[in-house]
C-alpha cells in the first residue's frame, strides 16, 4: 500500500513586505533632501552665515522650499512619523525666512522737501555702459551710483550728463575695481570706504538737509574670501551706525541678500529700510540677469534712513550686465 505524501505547508507571503525597501529608499531620499534646507534654515535662523558654502546656499534660501516640500512628500510615503515631524518643522521654518525683512515703513515725519529718484547699477566690466547711459536719459534720476565702472565708463557717464548730473565723486580703477557716484545736488566731503572695489560716498545738499549718500560695493562670497566679504560688508554696517547727524542713503551692489546676516547687520545698525522691502518687491531677483539661469536672487539694494519714505521701485534691465539695476522714487521729509 502505498503511503500518501502530503505537502508541506507554504508560509503565508507578507503582502507588504515588496513595498519595504521602496519606503526605506523614499526615507533615505527624505532625509538627505532635508540635509541641506535644515543646514541653510539653520543657520538663517540663529543669524549667521557661518563659513562656506553656507554664505553661497543662503542665496538660495527662498528656492529651499522645494527640496523640503519633496522630503515631506517622500517621509509621508515611507510612513515614517518622526522623520515626517522633522520635514514638516524643517519646512514651515524655511518657508517663515521667506518673510520680508524688516518693518514695512519708516517713521518719516514732517513736511516732504524734496522727491528724487536714485539709480543704482552694476554695469559689469563697464559693458553696460551705453545700456545706462540710454537708462540715465529716460528715467531722468537725480542721484546714480554706479559699480565697476572703469576710467573710460566714467569719463563717458560724466561728459554725457555735465548738465544734468554735474557733480560726481569716484574711485577710479580698472575692470571691477572702479565706480562712480553721480548728483544732481551739490555734493562735499567726499571719502571712499577702504575696499578691493570701489566704495565712494559724499554728502548731498538736497532740500536744505545735508544726505550722505554711500556706494556699497563688497567682494562677492566666493568660497575663498568669505572673510573679505564679512569685513568689507562689516566696514559698510560701522559707516552706517557711526552716521547719526541726518539722513543715510546706502545703494549699490551688496553682493548679500536679505537671508545674509551680514546685510541684514547693515539693516540694524543704520536704522536702515530696504527700499524694495518699502514698496513690496522685497524678493525681486537681480542677479544673474544674463547667463543660463534666470535671476533667483535679490543683491541689489537701495536702503534708506529713516528720513525718506518711498514711492516705488523698479528694476530696469541693461544689456550687457548681469545686474538688474535698482531704480527708486523716494520723499525727503524734514524730520520734526
Amino acid at each position: 500500500m502505498d503511503r500518501v505524501r502530503t505537502a508541506e505547508p507554504v508560509p503565508p507571503t507578507d503582502p507588504v513586505s515588496p513595498l519595504r525597501p521602496r519606503r526605506r529608499l523614499a526615507a533615505w531620499a527624505a532625509g538627505l533632501l532635508l540635509a541641506v534646507p535644515a543646514l541653510v534654515t539653520g543657520c538663517r535662523l540663529l543669524d549667521t552665515d557661518a563659513v562656506t558654502p553656507v554664505p553661497q546656499l543662503l542665496s538660495l534660501l527662498p528656492w529651499l522650499t522645494v527640496p523640503a516640500g519633496l522630503a515631506v512628500l517622500l517621509a509621508a510615503a515611507a510612513r515614517r512619523r518622526a522623520l515626517s515631524l522633522v520635514a514638516v518643522v524643517v519646512l514651515a521654518a524655511t518657508a517663515w525666512t521667506l518673510l520680508p525683512y524688516g518693518p514695512d515703513t519708516t517713521t518719516a515725519h514732517g513736511p516732504v522737501v524734496a522727491r528724487l529718484r536714485v539709480l543704482a547699477a552694476n554695469v559689469e566690466f563697464s559693458r553696460a555702459t551705453a545700456a545706462l547711459i540710454s537708462t540715465i536719459r529716460l528715467e531722468h534720476p537725480h542721484l546714480v551710483l554706479v559699480s565697476e565702472c572703469d576710467p573710460a565708463c566714467g569719463r563717458a557717464l560724466t561728459t554725457a550728463f555735465a548738465a544734468e548730473l554735474p557733480h560726481h565723486a569716484s574711485v577710479e580703477g580698472a575692470g571691477s575695481t572702479g565706480s562712480v557716484l553721480l548728483s544732481a545736488y551739490p555734493l562735499r566731503d567726499r571719502a571712499a570706504l577702504p575696499a578691493a572695489m570701489g566704495m565712494p560716498g559724499a554728502t548731498a545738499e538736497i532740500g536744505g538737509r545735508s544726505v550722505r549718500v554711500q556706494l556699497a560695493h563688497p567682494l562677492p562670497p566666493l568660497p575663498r574670501q568669505v572673510h573679505r566679504w564679512k569685513r568689507e560688508l562689516a566696514r559698510v554696517r560701522d559707516a552706517a551706525a557711526r552716521h547719526t547727524g541726518g539722513p543715510l542713503l546706502l545703494a549699490g551692489d551688496f553682493n548679500a541678500s536679505q537671508d545674509h546676516a551680514a546685510l541684514r547687520a547693515v539693516l540694524d545698525a543704520g536704522r536702515l529700510h530696504d527700499a524694495a522691502r518699502l514698496a513690496g518687491a522685497a524678493r525681486t531677483p537681480t542677479w544673474p540677469a544674463e547667463g543660463p539661469l534666470p535671476p533667483y536672487v535679490q543683491i541689489d539694494h537701495v536702503l534708506v534712513s529713516d528720513d525718506f519714505t518711498v514711492r516705488g521701485v523698479r528694476f530696469p534691465h541693461l544689456a550687457g550686465t548681469d545686474h538688474r539695476a535698482v531704480l527708486a522714487d523716494l520723499d525727503l521729509h524734514t524730520g520734526r
